[in-house]
Parts: structure tokens; C-alpha cells; sequence
């Protein structure tokens, strides 16, 4: 289930993604998160985070949307949750939301929650079909 509060975070990163505004996105994660990109560039911290985005929306990533689907909330205790999502970014909505993405959700000291962790992989699933035919019992259950 996933709180108001969290829907509310992830509305702010997407927007600001999509205004290409890297300091209100390096906002919606904690002072010292890690962010691990699908190409596996890892940021450390809230300012390295955003200083590198906004390079990325000045440049490459200008005029791109964030796509997000968030498919689970785990939550553990009161201030701890892990989400599960598929997302994706590009000028316009992709056929398929192509990675899958983990973050780890805290709320602090404010009240808000932030996003302490974030894990980004480009789904393979050629691969994955690959792996099911010869080793069956790797597919998920869920």
C-alpha cells in the first residue's frame, strides 16, 4: 500500500525531472543518499546528486519526462520503506517501461519522507527468458 505522502514524493521527482530542476530533485532524497544509475555511475549524496543531474538536464537528458509505476511499498516500522518500481525517461511515453528501480524511503526528522537509496536496472528480458528455459526454477513466484 502505498501512504499519500509517499505518492506525494514521488510526484515532486517526477516534476522535477521533467521541469529539469536538479537541486528540487536532489530535494526529494536524503543529505546522504546513494544513487546508482543503469549504467552504474554511483552518486553519493544530495548535492552530488543534483549538481550531476542538472548537467545531464542541461545537456543529454534536456526535455525528457520521467515515467514512473511504482508496484510495491514494503514498509518496515514507521519510518522505513522500500518501493519497487518500473519507470523509464524519454520526450514521450515509452510502449513499455524498460528498468526496474528500488528505492529505499525514510522519513525524517520533518516528517517527510526522502529517498535514502535508489537502484536503477534496464530490465533484459531476452535474458530473462533465456535464464527460465534453462534453469526453471530461477522465475520469481510472484
Amino acid at each position: 500500500m502505498i501512504t499519500t505522502e509517499i505518492q506525494s514524493l514521488f510526484a515532486e521527482l517526477e516534476d522535477a525531472w521533467n521541469r529539469g530542476d536538479g537541486n528540487a530533485y536532489g530535494a526529494c532524497f536524503t543529505a546522504d543518499a546513494s544513487y546508482t544509475t543503469f549504467v552504474g555511475t554511483v552518486y553519493h549524496g544530495r548535492e552530488d546528486l543534483a549538481s550531476g543531474h542538472q548537467a545531464l538536464f542541461d545537456t543529454v537528458l534536456k526535455g525528457t519526462k520521467m515515467f514512473n509505476e511504482i508496484v510495491e511499498v514494503r514498509f518496515y516500522g514507521t519510518g522505513t520503506a522500500v518501493a519497487v518500481g518500473k519507470g523509464d525517461v524519454a520526450k514521450k511515453h515509452p510502449g513499455k517501461l524498460t528498468k526496474v528501480q528500488t528505492y529505499t524511503l525514510v522519513r525524517e526528522a520533518d516528517g517527510r519522507w526522502r529517498i535514502a537509496s535508489f537502484h536503477n536496472t534496464r530490465r533484459r528480458p531476452l535474458m530473462e527468458a533465456v535464464s527460465f528455459k534453462y534453469v526453471p526454477a530461477s522465475r520469481p513466484r510472484g
